[in-house]
């Protein structure tokens, strides 16, 4: 499909800068292809899930992994900043670099914001459109906690461009259940749920189950090619463990829905379940990339929150209920000021019938 099919126009104000106070206060639009949409709130989950459904959540834990420092060579020093993106190894990772022009192979680089012994690292790969590689000398847990301490929130561009990294997003930018330390950027849909709306979800018999998909900073580059089918997908690293899928399938065999809560576990969801239409275990890497025509096996819901244009979220959104229907949506949602992005107000979206569910 043409890229151009994805397209809309958003106006700048309605592009969130900080999330809702409380955060499960934010709008929820509900959409059923083929029915009006309802605008309801968070809370309104309550009324909107079953007793017997499963919540899907990605416990990742986002990283600081904005670093800024400077690079070494000879007595020479220059100021350079990296948006860490992959986990490579213990000790190793792919990040974006800026500016990229000023790194070589096996450049020294201390990093870090003056408070502390820097974090040292050094160049040990260099790719294309400002991509490098760079190897720690710390490993493991303690290079995790290094970044930690050294690093700032590495905030979408859409909002980094508008305003500085500030101390609240420490916490704004992460899910109230983040487990697994390793996403460079927020599944942002869980950012709306709080412990005690999650506590009335489970009182009323909603269950809620973890998975862990580490969300790398490709989820905001932009598509360069013109076709769908010319563009290569980010991967990410995922995985559901054989308890977490037992008790998934148990509720889809007593009936009860799934609903992914985020494209994240969506497409972990889908990973483990598209070869045979059984959600077995996983882990590894994860290109899944959905669009118009993909057959959904496991997800029966979806709560997201609202995307870019032309961006492969948007896609699959798009596929997940329908591409007239989302624009549809999307056109209603601006038209009453619903916040979009990360920070922004989320969507319930029920899943479109596909012409092979039935055969």
């Amino acid at each position: 499909m043409r890229v151009t099919e994805f397209d809309f126009d958003l106006p700048e104000d309605l592009i969130a800068l900080h999330p809702a106070e409380p955060r499960d206060s934010a709008r929820l639009l509900v959409v059923r292809p083929g029915e009006p949409f309802a605008d309801q709130h968070i809370p309104d989950l309550k009324t909107l899930l079953r007793p017997g459904d499963v919540l899907v959540v990605n416990d990742t834990r986002v990283l600081p992994a904005e670093l800024k420092g400077v690079r070494l060579r000879g007595d020479v020093r220059a100021n350079v900043s990296f948006n860490l993106h992959k986990r490579v190894d213990a000790k190793t990772w792919r990040a974006f670099a800026r500016p990229a022009k000023k790194l070589h192979l096996l450049d020294r680089l201390e990093l870090g914001n003056g408070e502390a012994e820097p974090l040292v690292a050094r160049v040990a790969g260099k790719g294309d459109t400002g991509e490098v590689t760079l190897e720690f000398e710390l490993g493991g847990a303690q290079l995790d906690e290094a970044i930690k301490s050294h690093g700032a929130m590495p905030l979408p561009p859409y909002i980094g461009a508008k305003r500085p990294v500030e101390e609240r997003d420490k916490v704004d930018y992460q899910t109230v259940y983040a487990a697994e330390d390793g996403a460079v950027a927020a599944p942002t849909a869980g950012l709306h749920f709080t412990e005690k709306l999650l506590q009335e979800l489970a009182n009323m018999d909603v269950a809620m189950e973890r998975v862990t998909l580490h969300v790398g900073a490709g989820t905001f580059l932009p598509m360069k090619a013109d076709d769908t089918d010319d563009h290569v997908m980010h991967s990410e690293w995922g995985e559901i463990d054989q308890a977490t899928v037992e008790r998934i399938n148990a509720r889809r065999k007593a009936g009860g829905r799934v609903i992914a809560v985020g494209t994240t576990s969506l497409r972990l969801l889908e990973t483990a379940s598209r070869a045979t239409g059984e959600l077995k275990p996983f882990m590894g890497d994860t290109d899944i990339f959905i669009t118009p025509g993909f057959r959904f096996r496991t997800v029966d819901v979806l709560m997201t929150n609202f995307h870019l244009p032309k961006s492969t979220l948007f896609m699959l959104v798009s596929a997940f209920s329908g591409l007239d229907t989302m624009k549809a949506a999307y056109a209603h949602a601006i038209a009453n000021g619903y916040r979009f992005y990360s920070y922004g107000d989320s969507s319930l979206l029920h899943r479109a019938p596909h012409p092979e569910d039935d055969a």
